[in-house]
């Protein structure tokens, strides 16, 4: 598989996870209730220009702020790009507006580490036994699958109406 099709390579959710697990995770984070970090991701579709919600886990290193895609480039990673990055993370009434840049394959190491370790148990089955205490080279050879997010806090009013 050349590095094109590793990009491109997506792990659709089951039912389970689509009709049950997103939606609990997403209405607790309506109401406020953030399990384990996650954040209601809000993007402008970019087929439609509607904003399209789905839960995600934000991950913070010090000071910084990441997205990282578990499944590969599914929708909100297409909708996030083709909006030039800019995307609103929602925690019950609370919103902040952010601009996203997607790291180079090189800068995923320590992000996708920190990520495995915070979330392995929920996520792990997506990176093809890579975990926290594999190699740098190791993850590196995952990386190109998993998108990731840089997300730098933007002020001002709403991205788009809700």
């Amino acid at each position: 598989m050349d590095t094109n099709d590793k990009r491109r390579a997506y792990r659709k959710p089951g039912w389970f996870t689509v009709h049950l697990l997103n939606k609990v995770v997403a209405g607790l984070t309506r109401l406020g209730v953030s399990v384990w970090g996650s954040r209601v991701l809000e993007v402008r579709g970019r087929k439609t220009g509607q904003p399209r919600k789905t839960p995600v886990n934000l991950l913070t290193i010090g000071s910084e702020r990441y997205l990282v895609s578990p499944r590969g480039e599914g929708q909100w990673v297409r909708n996030v790009r083709a909006d030039g990055g800019r995307l609103d993370l929602l925690v019950g009434r609370r919103r902040t507006h952010y601009i996203a840049v997607e790291l180079p394959d090189k800068d995923k190491i320590p992000v996708l580490r920190a990520y495995l370790r915070r979330w392995k148990v929920e996520v792990g089955v997506f990176f093809d036994g890579v975990g926290p205490s594999s190699t740098d080279e190791e993850i590196a050879a995952i990386a190109p699958r998993h998108p990731v997010f840089a997300l730098t806090e933007q002020g001002g009013g709403t991205a788009f109406p809700t």
